[in-house]
């Protein structure tokens, strides 16, 4: 797999945004995912998904906001998940605005209510698809499913931590946490059932079995998948040809192993990948491609920094 990489670093400081919602800033907890509007330039519009206190603990919410000089102003909640946890654990959650003018956004399991993923009453483990004013589209695949919540996408998800929509298709992938091991990419498609927790390619933090096993008629097996868990953390697919011979691949960062993975498609199959930058030793939480066609990294330190990658 041809490419290497190099980096570069600045720092910068600014004041602190005002108008942000409350959050719950506990555990996995916090402000999660930033997102533009396609028509920032002009319209100044923000989406944030944050976890929100709620009477029983907290749930995965979505806010539009619009961003000025002052700080955002007119923010307004979106979404919430329908059900609140009293845990910190498996939020999600990852925003993606489409080309159709939809925003898709991912919910964890909230780590101790797998028991309620394969429920589409619940909000846990699914990914959401709304209007970027929070309404429901009727084409949805479970609008007029019986006992179903209607914004529900797909289900059977544990912790949606990447998501990016296909360059050439536009389709939605994502990948996510298993527990030990099972880290998953997927192609996400309309009412499909993505497996947890019955099926899975990990086992529990006990080393005690999970579910069925890795397949099951009716759920869906992952394009690629880390039998020894990679936290894979936000993707980006490379469109730009600043890194001869990344134009085309799909780049995740990882935590535990402190790196970034380039995945090498053909077409919508996986068909090998290459670990790069691991002397840096920096857990990667973020990872995209700027308007610039650069890759730009966010790492997860106490003295974090946004990185450039550049050809070596």
């Amino acid at each position: 797999m041809p490419g290497g990489c190099g980096w570069s670093a600045a720092t910068a400081g600014s004041a602190l945004l005002t108008g942000v919602p409350r959050v719950v800033a506990r555990g996995q907890g916090g402000l999660l995912d930033v997102a533009l509007s396609p028509s920032f330039e002009t319209d100044r519009q923000v989406y944030l998904s944050f976890a929100e206190p709620a009477d029983g603990g907290a749930r995965t919410a979505v806010a539009r906001a619009t961003l000025a000089d002052e700080g955002l102003r007119d923010t307004t909640v979106i979404f919430r998940q329908k059900q609140a946890r009293a845990g910190a654990n498996h939020f999600g959650s990852r925003l993606v605005l489409t080309r159709d003018g939809h925003l898709f956004i991912t919910t964890g399991d909230r780590y101790d209510a797998r028991d309620q993923v394969q429920d589409l009453g619940t909000h846990f483990g699914k990914i959401v698809r709304v209007r970027t004013d929070g309404t429901v589209p009727p084409d949805n695949p479970f609008v007029n499913a019986t006992r179903a919540l209607p914004d529900i996408w797909s289900f059977g998800h544990r912790n949606v931590q990447g998501a990016a929509l296909h360059p050439g298709t536009g389709r939605l992938w994502a990948h996510e946490h298993g527990a030990m091991g099972g880290d998953e990419v997927n192609v996400v498609l309309a009412g499909r059932n993505y497996g947890w927790p019955v099926i899975t390619h990990g086992v529990d933090y006990s080393g005690a079995k999970i579910g069925e096993g890795s397949a099951k008629a009716g759920m869906e097996q992952p394009q690629h998948v880390w039998v020894l868990t990679d936290r894979a953390q936000r993707k980006a697919f490379v469109t730009s040809s600043r890194l001869p011979g990344w134009r085309g691949s799909l780049v995740i960062g990882s935590l535990k192993f402190r790196l970034l993975a380039r995945l090498s498609l053909d077409a919508e199959r996986v068909t090998g990948e290459q670990r790069v930058l691991q002397p840096l030793g920096e857990r990667i939480r973020d990872v995209r491609q700027g308007p610039d066609g650069h890759l730009y990294l966010l790492t997860d330190e106490s003295q974090g920094a946004v990185l450039r990658v550049e050809p070596a």
